[in-house]
């Protein structure tokens, strides 16, 4: 895509998938969000598109197949082999943003190579994707290619997964009404896809993801390189409890001029005049009686703004890690001085522009921020095995949910209590309950290796998951039942694992930072020649039913 409409995504993406990024940041293994992560769900999601031209391909695709539209070092690809990948980027985008398309300017009702990515009209939606389509392919072919000389191959596993997409392939076909595999690769990916050649870009695929992830994986830093990393910036990998309320200004606007249209303006001096009583309120909270939360919600209750409404309190943050608080509040928090009781007013300021393109700061209210403690996140994350007891059976509810009755839940629970049993009836040892574990959870993430999560960070597990492995005076050897919305969880605790939550942070953040500069160098030394993309289905039109 273009540079403008690049800085759009990003944007944008960033308010949609907030919670996405944080949970990615937080993953174990660093992803570089090339078309192979995705690749082997791309047929899954194709069938939200409405191409343009669905009628099916009449043709025999020899000049698709033939045709050379970009090169990749040693590898040519043809204009089919290019239009997987341009397929699967403009299927990709519409599954995440679909509705929000209009965000972005792209007009689902028209064709791709009909409307325009920039305000002079030099560039279409189609040559951007195309763009995108091309680094893909560049990416992939050459992490692929460093793959097979470092002697990496796809695991069975991998591979699995390949034969399950190819496989669903028949009934994919079936779904979209296009009968036959042959047919159904055409509608999808023009006339010179085929079975084999789609088997191929599956398979380069996933090879260059699964290289990636091994390289990343490999990666390791000593306890010389992870203290090195934090000098600079120690609260940067701590957390922080602490309550917070928000004074909003437009709470305190008076006056006002109503149109006939009942549309109601302030001028400045009444703005200014809300933003000081604001700061008034603010402070307020933050006065020598108000020593406990208590109190603080207290105060909270009775400010005038809020005497009509009912339960009106403060926002309670429990180690909120550093790098999710805004940075004014992180940086009072962090203050080595702060002890808890302490309590501050921060201005809230957002920038706008007039139609003039001039900028002006203004204050919008304030922040009230009460500190209770600091968590350095030292100590050593928990290692624990579960077995899981997945609920079988359900009903889809309107929302398209899956949604299990009571007999349905205690008959899991029943199986959880009869296997904890077991164990405790055996060895009752952590061998004995790998044996187990491996034997009977449906939990597919851990089957191979007994059940076992290692070096579990806080948020990493849903919450009642989390509670418990987390549960002040734990101890390894410790057993129980919790309750998740994926079924019942027989628990073991195994112990301290080998990291601290904050040296987790350090090694996520250095591996992140090792694999970009990898990979960068990787794409930086591609030979890459442009060719002939005319066969490639430009015209798409992205309309969902």
């Amino acid at each position: 895509m273009s540079a403008s409409s690049k800085k759009k995504l990003r944007t944008d993406s960033e308010k949609l998938t907030e919670r996405q990024r944080e949970e990615q940041k937080q993953a174990k293994e660093v992803k570089l969000y090339t078309i192979g992560f995705v690749a082997v769900m791309a047929v899954i999601l194709v069938i939200a598109i409405l191409v343009g031209t669905q009628q099916l391909i009449a043709n025999s695709g020899v000049r698709e197949r033939k045709t050379v539209a970009y090169t990749v070092g040693d590898h040519a690809l043809s204009n089919t082999e290019l239009n997987y990948f341009f397929s699967d980027t403009v299927n990709n985008f519409v599954n995440q943003y679909g509705s929000y398309a209009a965000m972005f300017g792209l007009d689902t009702s028209k064709p791709l190579d009909q409307q325009y990515v920039d305000a002079e009209n030099t560039r279409t939606w189609a040559d951007d994707f195309m763009d995108s389509a091309k680094g893909n392919a560049t990416a992939v072919y050459t992490i692929a290619d460093a793959a097979k000389a470092a002697g990496h191959t796809l695991s069975e596993e991998e591979l699995a997964q390949v034969d399950n997409v190819v496989a669903n392939l028949q009934m994919y076909a079936a779904i979209s009404g296009h009968g036959s595999v042959k047919n159904y690769l055409k509608a999808v990916y023009g006339s010179g896809a085929t079975e084999e050649s789609y088997r191929a870009y599956l398979e380069t695929s996933v090879l260059a993801d699964s290289y990636r992830a091994a390289y990343a994986e490999a990666l390791t830093y000593d306890d010389a390189a992870l203290r090195e990393a934090e000098k600079d910036n120690y609260s940067k990998y701590s957390s922080f409890t602490y309550n917070q309320y928000v004074v909003d200004a437009s709470k305190f606007l008076t006056g006002g001029t109503t149109d006939e249209d009942g549309k109601t303006t302030y001028s400045d001096e009444e703005k200014d005049a809300s933003v000081k009583a604001a700061e008034a309120a603010a402070k307020a909270l933050i006065g020598e009686n108000v020593k406990t939360v208590a109190d603080f919600d207290q105060a909270i209750a009775e400010m005038e703004i809020n005497k009509e409404a009912e339960g009106v309190s403060s926002t309670p943050f429990a180690n909120n890690d550093y790098r999710r608080i805004p940075e004014d509040v992180a940086k009072w928090l962090s203050d080595a001085s702060r002890k808890e009781g302490d309590k501050t007013v921060i201005a809230n300021t957002s920038v706008r522009t007039d139609d003039e393109g001039n900028e002006t700061t203004v204050t919008t209210g304030y922040t009230v921020v009460f500190f209770l403690n600091r968590n350095d996140n030292t100590e050593l994350l928990p290692n624990v095995r579960h077995i899981l007891v997945g609920f079988e059976g359900g009903t889809q509810n309107e929302q398209g949910q899956t949604v299990y009755s009571d007999e349905e839940k205690a008959a899991a629970k029943e199986k959880a209590e009869a296997l904890l049993k077991q164990f405790n009836e055996g060895e009752a040892t952590e061998e004995a309950f790998a044996a187990l574990a491996t034997e009977n959870t449906t939990d597919p993430g851990s089957k191979e290796n007994g059940g076992l999560y290692e070096n579990i960070y806080p948020g990493q597990m849903v919450s009642a998951f989390n509670d418990w492995c987390f549960e002040s005076g734990r101890k390894a050897g410790d057993t129980g039942i919790v309750e998740t919305n994926y079924g019942y969880h027989v628990m073991y605790y195994c112990g301290e694992g080998s990291l601290s939550y904050r040296d987790l942070q350090i090694t996520q953040e250095l591996t992140a930072q090792d694999v970009d500069t990898w990979y960068k160098g990787l794409i930086d030394s591609a030979v890459t020649v442009d060719g002939d993309t005319s066969r490639i289905r430009t015209n798409l039109t992205l309309n969902r039913q």
